[in-house]
């Protein structure tokens, strides 16, 4: 499925990309400062968003609001304005997108209790970190959830997440946001039956289907979907490149990464090992698939692929290493509102340097390294310069 191009991009400077979001927990607060930047007027057009776990729910709640307030513009409009988007529409639409995005990481951090077992209180009055690894009671919770598993502690099957994602999500906008505003939505799960990835648009997408692509096996229940069941999306695609490369024309791809390819420290405690080999296992798919595509760039600067049928894809990323370094898996359970702000600030922070150095790239080549960052033994941390 193409996405329709309602807009004159003659219209505004802005250079279009797909979004790729990956999932981390409550490390998705980064994507949404990342988010809240690149909406701003001198950011970037979005073509369409592949997520997968909070890489997902930031995508679906944006697009919720983005497609909302373009519904609300256009409404507004002259009758002779139809079937168009003003500029006044589309800005609209960003500037919703961002109110979206804010309230619901809000909501999300009032209701931390309930999302995150060591969270004593929702400001975070009571903390003086954001890493739970060194509280004694953070480890006996984690040991108790691997040897129990949700079906034993939570037979009842209560996700609190659902209430949250009906609060901020609205399905029916994420069916016509291809359709209304050329923003189609890419969702992956994990099929627990084949192991493979399921990847939810258009009118899959769902409650559920968001559910399942932040079903962490351990927390949650398996969601059910037309008779599957399905895990979080990060095992398979974390996220998933292929449906923004085979289902859209635009030819930039900018990954917004949150998950350390690289770790200095030798784990040796058997909670970081099992949280260094989860980091491992949700990067493999991300690096699998960035192979793929640096051989077909290979093999197109050698003009032994055909052009008309292989995309060279310009290849964008932003993340901040040094940044999100000291927080480790353990935080990503932390859902009080100054540990999100933090985040939100490193996300908008690095954003805006990308922003800065390699905009003018997009359209017309890629702005960093595929071989030398996925491929190489020793990958270089990419940081946001001051």
């Amino acid at each position: 499925m193409s996405p329709a191009r309602p807009h004159d991009d003659n219209a505004t400077p802005r250079p279009r990309v797909n979004l790729a979001l990956q999932g981390g927990g409550s490390h998705g607060a980064f994507t949404w400062g990342v988010l809240d930047r690149l909406l701003d007027e001198d950011g970037l057009d979005i073509g369409a968003i592949s997520g997968t776990s909070a890489g997902a729910l930031n995508g679906a709640v944006a697009l919720s609001g983005y497609v909302t307030g373009f519904q609300s513009a256009d409404r507004q409009a002259d009758a002779a304005a139809q079937g168009e988007a003003s500029a006044a529409a589309v800005q609209r639409a960003r500037k919703h997108a961002q109110r979206a995005l804010r309230d619901f990481w809000r909501d999300v951090s009032q209701h931390g209790p309930l999302l995150s077992p060591m969270t004593l209180q929702a400001d975070g009055r009571l903390k003086s970190q954001y890493n739970f690894d060194q509280i004694p009671g953070f480890q006996w919770v984690d040991m108790f959830m691997r040897a129990f598993s949700p079906y034993d502690f939570n037979p009842l099957n209560l996700n609190p997440l659902r209430d949250v994602l009906s609060r901020h999500v609205a399905v029916e906008a994420l069916h016509t946001g291809c359709a209304h505003c050329g923003i189609p939505l890419f969702v992956t799960a994990t099929s627990v039956r084949t192991g493979q990835a399921r990847v939810f648009s258009a009118e899959q997408l769902s409650l559920d289907a968001l559910l399942a692509s932040a079903c962490l096996p351990f927390m949650f229940q398996a969601v059910e979907i037309d008779g599957e069941h399905f895990w979080d999306g990060g095992y398979t695609g974390n996220p998933a490149l292929f449906p923004l490369i085979y289902n859209t024309p635009t030819t930039d791809l900018l990954l917004v990464r949150i998950n350390p390819l690289l770790r200095e420290d030798l784990p040796t405690r058997s909670l970081d090992i099992i949280d260094r080999l989860s980091e491992i296992t949700f990067n493999a798919s991300l690096i699998g698939e960035m192979r793929a595509i640096a051989f077909v760039k290979r093999l197109l600067k050698e003009d032994k692929l055909d052009p008309g049928r292989y995309k060279n894809l310009h290849m964008h990323m932003v993340a901040d290493d040094a940044g999100m370094a000291e927080f480790n898996a353990s935080s990503k359970f932390n859902t009080d509102w100054g540990f999100l702000q933090t985040l939100h600030g490193l996300g908008h922070r690095a954003a805006s340097a990308w922003l800065s150095q390699h905009r003018d790239q997009i359209g017309h080549a890629s702005s960093f390294d595929i071989e030398g960052f996925f491929l190489g033994q020793h990958p270089q941390p990419q940081d946001p310069q001051p």
